[in-house]
């Protein structure tokens, strides 16, 4: 007889475990825990569709990314730039040897221009993209081109953003799945409509935040060396005399003045036209004065 009643015990026991168990799962559907590394909101947003009397709801978790910090095993972001300028004999030589040190340490030659400046010196922008871990080696042999005139290096930390950003996609990335399988059990043309609308603006948000993670990896894996190269300013200026030169002087040393008088006469014209005009007047006036005082001396002739 005891034993029955501990069996009967023991088995209600065991109905009220589970009951228990469902009610939790029931009131606390949200509590999950995540495999990919980052721990899941405890909140969960649901979206219901109505499908024969009956209401599924798919929950959308919010991911929390992980800090990063020693000891966290989370990779350190950093962007590497360097700026040189350099003084060279050559220039276009010193371009093609930048060129070919790039391709060897498996870079590429990102741009260039070369232009020429006073005393017909030339000078030369060039921009090296070439992997991380040959930064510093690079750095040396580009050094050793010329005689350097100054040299920086910047390293950007990115690994904030970085693991933000990976917490963000696998965030959106999570709710583009449930949000398919919400779609797949939907029937009511209304909710197929809000949900392929929550769909595009998630997928919209999880591109956004791809193409800003490759624009990242590409400045992380390729760092930027900028180098300004310059040829010496010759010793004591221009040196020897040139016939050609004093030609080339004089010619424009001509337009030049003629150019001076053109803008003199017509700055001047005005008063010109002035004055003409008043000098014609003046003889104008003078000539009919003299006219009629002209007859005066005869007419006194004549009574004497």
């Amino acid at each position: 007889m005891n034993c029955k009643i501990i069996a009967l015990i023991l088995v209600c026991c065991a109905v009220a475990a589970t009951g228990c168990m469902g009610i939790a799962e029931n009131v606390f559907p949200n509590q999950r825990t995540s495999t990919s590394g980052y721990s899941t909101d405890t909140s969960w947003q649901g979206l219901a569709l109505e499908k024969s009397s009956n209401t599924y709801t798919i929950p959308i978790p919010t991911v929390v990314p992980t800090t990063a910090g020693p000891g966290t095993g989370i990779e350190t972001k950093i962007i590497k730039t360097g700026q040189v300028t350099i003084e060279v004999k050559d220039v276009t030589t010193a371009v093609d040897a930048l060129h070919a040190l790039a391709v060897q340490k498996g870079g590429y030659l990102s741009s260039s221009n070369i232009q020429k400046g006073y005393s017909n010196r030339l000078s030369a922008t060039v921009v090296l993209r070439i992997p991380q871990s040959q930064f510093e080696s690079v750095m040396e042999s580009v050094k050793a081109v010329g005689t350097v005139r100054s040299v920086s290096t910047q390293g950007d930390d990115v690994t904030e953003e970085y693991v933000d950003l990976n917490a963000r996609r696998t965030a959106y990335q999570n709710q583009l799945d449930a949000y398919n399988r919400i779609m797949a059990k939907g029937d009511k043309v209304e909710d197929i409509l809000k949900v392929q609308q929550q769909i595009e603006r998630v997928q919209v948000e999880l591109d956004r935040i791809e193409g800003r993670m490759r624009y990242l990896n590409n400045r992380i894996n390729l760092s930027t060396i900028s180098v300004s190269l310059q040829e010496p300013e010759p010793v004591g200026g221009e040196t020897g005399y040139s016939f050609i030169a004093a030609i080339n002087n004089g010619i424009a040393g001509f337009f030049g003045m003629i150019d001076a008088i053109i803008v003199i006469l017509f700055t001047l014209l005005p008063l010109i036209i002035i004055g003409v005009v008043a000098y014609g007047v003046y003889r104008w006036k003078k000539g009919k004065k003299a006219a009629t005082t002209a007859p005066a001396p005869q007419q006194q002739e004549k009574n004497s």
